[in-house]
């Protein structure tokens, strides 16, 4: 049977989108509408489909983005999204042949890593990938919650409501603050925010308007925003039981955090609030009176990170003091792969070159990934035997200089 796989020009794109809602099990059917208002979304050139007989039967497609790297750097990204195979073509090696295209591309581009959201955990270490950043959502029991013991006094700054056509032109400013303090965010172009605000929406997923809070401290600067629904109106007995849900919550200062997380759960007869994925180490919880009435309902990987050039992506980052390491890297797919010594001066700025000197470590290309952001602990991988130490003390050493005082965190699926 012959497979052909190409990028896509305009005339692929209904049957792509088909194949598309076939792998992700939404109805099939693709309206002109619907095809109208995602075509331009979509990069031809970045977008791949596997078509049998005229049939799409694999979906891929690529986008580019920034990352913020520890120590606010941001780094070229491709982001990875929309891989499908359809249940009747499994098993032929169509999405390997995708991703082999896809980041010897990113790479030729100039981009430094691949990152994607993993919609199952075991595919994407084959490809080099490794999980990098994790999600929490929590569960909050607002009448156990204790408000009453942890706030008293007055709030800093002040909380006002606006329409989306107000955060349209607000919201970008704010999040370039927020993500250049946040390793492992991403940039969210203009696209995003239209269909955020309801300015673009598919019909497939008709838009409905959330309520947008948000923080001005006391200088008249908006430093934080929260959107959010209230999701279950209900009363029992006279007594309300409505359910509200964070669909998103930003703050370029601790006091914006504080002061949004406040107003949420100070919203009469709200009495149960879902959080939404926050970062796994997320203050939220602690600003409660009685932190158990936060339970968790997802502890989870999120966005998952490849390595493409590895001495540009190790330099861009900054590491905690000055060290020097050889790590010996392994890549299946011959893109990242080879010996390198990373060299880190007493700011935590840093240098990486090729060399072939001794390692200190020897590791796959996945578990560098891993610990690129600085969520995982070398320590651990070690014990999983995922990396090797060759100089005894290169262990603890790497896991000082990789580690953050914060853990990675990325709000946005793409």
């Amino acid at each position: 049977m012959s497979l052909d796989l190409h990028t896509l020009d305009e005339s692929d794109l209904p049957e792509w989108l088909r194949a598309l809602n076939n792998g992700f099990l939404a109805p099939p059917a693709v309206s002109p509408e619907e095809l109208a208002a995602r075509k331009p979304g979509l990069d031809l050139d970045r977008t791949q489909g596997v078509f049998d007989e005229g049939r799409c039967v694999a979906t891929f497609r690529s986008a580019p983005r920034e990352l913020t790297v520890p120590g606010g750097d941001r780094l070229a990204a491709s982001a990875v999204t929309n891989v499908t195979v359809t249940a009747t073509h499994r098993r032929r090696g169509l999405a390997t042949r995708m991703m082999s295209h896809d980041l010897a591309a990113a790479k030729e581009r100039g981009e430094a890593v691949a990152i994607l959201i993993a919609a199952e955990y075991p595919i994407y270490g084959r490809y080099g990938f490794g999980p990098a950043t994790w999600t929490n959502e929590w569960d909050v029991d607002i009448p156990r919650a204790g408000l009453d013991r942890r706030w008293s006094g007055p709030a800093e700054g002040r909380i006002d409501l606006l329409t989306p056509a107000e955060i349209r032109k607000i919201g970008p400013e704010l999040h370039e603050r927020f993500r250049r303090l946040t390793p492992g965010a991403i940039d969210r172009p203009d696209r995003w925010w239209d269909l955020d605000t309801g300015q673009l929406s598919f019909p497939s997923r008709p838009w409905k308007e959330p309520f947008y809070a948000a923080y001005r401290s006391d200088s008249g600067q908006v430093d934080g925003l929260a959107s959010y629904f209230v999701t279950e109106h209900r009363w029992a007995n006279k007594f309300p039981k409505m359910t509200l849900r964070t669909s998103g919550l930003i703050a370029a200062s601790p006091a914006a955090e504080r002061a949004l997380w406040r107003y949420l759960f100070s919203i009469d007869w709200v009495t149960e609030l879902k959080s939404g994925f926050r970062a796994p180490d997320d203050v939220m919880p602690l600003l409660l009176g009685d932190p158990r009435a936060a339970r968790v309902e997802t502890n989870a990987d999120f966005m998952w990170l490849r390595i493409l050039d590895t001495p540009r992506a190790l330099a861009a980052r900054t590491y905690t003091g000055a060290g020097s390491l050889v790590l010996d890297l392994r890549d299946a797919a011959g893109l990242a792969g080879g010996r390198f010594r990373l060299e880190t001066d007493p700011d935590g700025r840093a240098s990486c070159t090729p060399t072939g000197d001794a390692p200190d470590l020897s590791l796959d290309i996945a578990d560098l990934g891993t610990l690129y952001l600085g969520d995982e602990s070398v320590q651990r991988l070690a014990v999983l035997g995922r990396v090797t130490e060759h100089r005894p003390g290169a262990v603890p050493r790497a896991d000082t200089l990789f580690r953050t005082p914060r853990r990675p965190w990325n709000p946005d699926s793409f």
